[in-house]
């Protein structure tokens, strides 16, 4: 299923990959300025029940709501693509990456919306989790704010969205890059509640020194904390959110995994060329091929693993493709044929 690669060429690809976490997790081929430190989110104390606070359409087949969580006291914005057909259909939870812009940036940049347009699936996407992990996390951190997206995808969505859908009660969970980790992650630590898991051009190990690094530029990118995270390295919340060490709990759960190898495709050329500053452009590139390159090392060690385990899992590795949307975009298909074959939802011919 995967080669076996080395302790050393694992560690330089994953040390590439951190260093382009700073010039940007989520490069596309426009140049990018210096990454701004985000604010953290104001924290309502009054906030103290989760709730549907508000839904409105934004499309034929996309609605967007706003979800009180009392677990991070505040609003969680959440997007919903409503799927084909009639219903009841499956769920799936389709996690951003680092960024966690307002908007998430499978919408703005991933072409979700368009791809699922027909499939019979309802996808639901949250925004707004830059830098979290989507973890629980020990402590309130100045720069990312109160994080407990852990509880809020397991214990306080799902009620909400399914119903409000109408699912059949069978769930997928997928990302990409930071959000591939989670995914992971989650489906991991809750055996069971997710039928199918991909993860696209992420990393999976937290607890051994090269995921712990990893894990702590990726938070640091973007002004966090990591102790604030999963407090100091020694503690074992940094090795009960490692999917390597817990890849047992995922037998019985169909998985995809994929990664490219850092070369640029035809399509992130286009786009360099595209750029209104072609230098800039190809200085951004250059960060997207070492962060894939290092997601591929990732990948392979979480492959290797699964197979040591005789755990049975679909693992795409692709000759070329950067850590660029244009790319992220083109795995999608090839992640949904999984997903989709786990749910039960048929696929267009």
């Amino acid at each position: 299923m995967s080669r076996r690669v080395s302790i050393t060429a694992a560690a330089m690809a994953a040390v590439a990959a951190a260093a382009a976490v700073f010039i940007g997790a989520q490069v596309s081929a426009e140049p990018a300025g210096p990454q701004a430190i985000p604010q953290a989110p104001a924290v309502d104390p009054k906030m103290t029940r989760t709730g549907l606070i508000s839904r409105e359409t934004v499309g034929p087949h996309r609605e967007r709501l706003e979800i009180a969580s009392a677990a991070m006291r505040r609003i969680i914005v959440v997007d919903v693509l409503r799927g084909s057909g009639s219903g009841p259909r499956p769920t799936l939870y389709l996690l951003d990456g680092v960024d966690g812009e307002a908007t998430s940036g499978w919408l703005t940049k991933g072409g979700a919306a368009e791809y699922f347009a027909d499939k019979p699936v309802d996808v639901v996407l949250t925004s707004g989790g830059t830098g979290s992990m989507y973890s629980d996390w020990v402590r309130h951190d100045a720069a990312l704010g109160l994080n407990r997206w852990e509880t809020f995808l397991t214990d306080e969505l799902p009620p909400i969205v399914e119903s409000l859908v109408k699912s059949n009660g069978t769930r997928a969970i997928a990302g990409v890059s930071m959000g591939a980790q989670a995914a992971m992650m989650l489906a991991q630590r809750y055996p069971g509640r997710y039928r199918a898991v991909a993860g696209m051009s992420g990393c999976y190990s937290t607890a051994d020194p090269l995921g712990h690094a990893v894990t702590t530029i990726t938070v640091a990118s973007r002004g966090g904390n990591a102790e604030n995270l999963w407090g100091p390295p020694n503690s074992p919340e940094w090795a009960a959110h490692d999917t390597v060490l817990g890849a047992e709990r995922l037998r019985g759960t169909a998985i995809y995994l994929s990664a490219a190898s850092g070369a640029p495709t035809g399509a992130d050329l286009v786009a360099v060329a595209n750029a209104p500053n072609i230098v800039d452009a190809l200085g951004v590139a250059g960060g997207g091929a070492a962060l894939e390159a290092g997601a591929r090392a990732c990948t392979e060690r979480l492959a290797t693993r699964l197979a040591e385990l005789k755990i049975p899992a679909t693992v795409d590795y692709a000759d070329v493709g950067m850590h660029t949307w244009v790319d992220f975009e083109a795995q999608l298909p090839r992640a949904w044929s999984v997903l989709a074959a786990a749910l039960g939802a048929p696929q267009p011919s």
